[in-house]
């Protein structure tokens, strides 16, 4: 598997600040927050800065909560770049699929708050954490839904799909379906649901519950169960990005 290097320089920090992040700690536990008052787009700053903030948390934290904000945890990526040329959609998607590698090979228990909408690349945000948990209170859609709008799913999402969703969803959540939180959790999106205003702090209590785990045998494990796909993306990930095409007419 291939090695990541932890970061904790002022370039780390700068990275982080250029996008809508905040960063903070719960004793053991590492909580990250994307929150910029919309959809919680994701673009290169957005990437960057939170491939940095798992940075930060690997150096100095035994677990991590990624939460979202108040009207999303992630609505995808920034549709301005996927939609300004085919490659710069292509460099952004290539982005995204390193972060979500990054993430799903962490040696860090991660746990998702996904506080709201969770669709495209928020989706596979939530297929990349180690434990999801939801609102159960909110009219949240969570899916990816990339086919649905005419694009098909790179290479890298259909293995992270096959690895983390329910056997019986996986055909159609691939093929565009979207869930709401009951459906995300019969689908593998998600794995419980709390009341909406409860959803990080239930997320940074699980945390705290993983960080007593041993971090090598975390990392270990995670090697184990994931190496193998992670690193089957990333031999593959320029050829799979050159032939893929955005959203088509309809």
């Amino acid at each position: 598997m291939v090695p990541f290097r932890a970061e904790t320089d002022a370039a780390t920090v700068r990275r982080m600040s250029d996008a809508p992040l905040s960063y903070r700690r719960n004793g053991p536990v590492a909580v990250v927050t994307l929150d910029d008052g919309k959809a919680n787009a994701m673009g290169h700053a957005v990437l960057d800065g939170l491939t940095a903030a798992l940075a930060r948390a690997e150096a100095e934290a035994t677990a991590l909560v990624l939460a979202g904000g108040a009207k999303a945890f992630s609505a995808g990526y920034d549709l301005a770049v996927m939609t300004e040329s085919t490659a710069a959609m292509q460099g952004l998607v290539g982005a995204g699929a390193r972060f979500l590698m990054r993430l799903y090979g962490s040696p860090l228990p991660t746990v998702a708050a996904c506080t709201g909408h969770a669709l495209a690349g928020g989706a596979l945000t939530l297929l990349a954490c180690d434990e999801r948990i939801g609102p159960s209170d909110a009219p949240a859609k969570l899916g990816l839904n990339e086919v649905a709008i005419g694009m098909p799913l790179p290479v890298f999402a259909v293995e992270l799909a096959r690895d983390r969703l329910t056997p019986a969803h996986l055909t159609t959540a691939a093929l565009g379906r979207v869930y709401d939180p009951e459906g995300a959790v019969a689908a593998g999106y998600l794995d419980r649901l709390v009341p909406r205003d409860e959803v990080v702090a239930a997320a940074v209590a699980t945390a705290t519950e993983r960080a007593a785990l041993r971090r090598g045998a975390v990392g270990r494990t995670k090697t184990a169960l994931r190496g193998r796909l992670i690193d089957h993306v990333l031999a593959t990930l320029d050829d799979d990005i050159a032939s893929l095409t955005g959203p088509e007419p309809g």
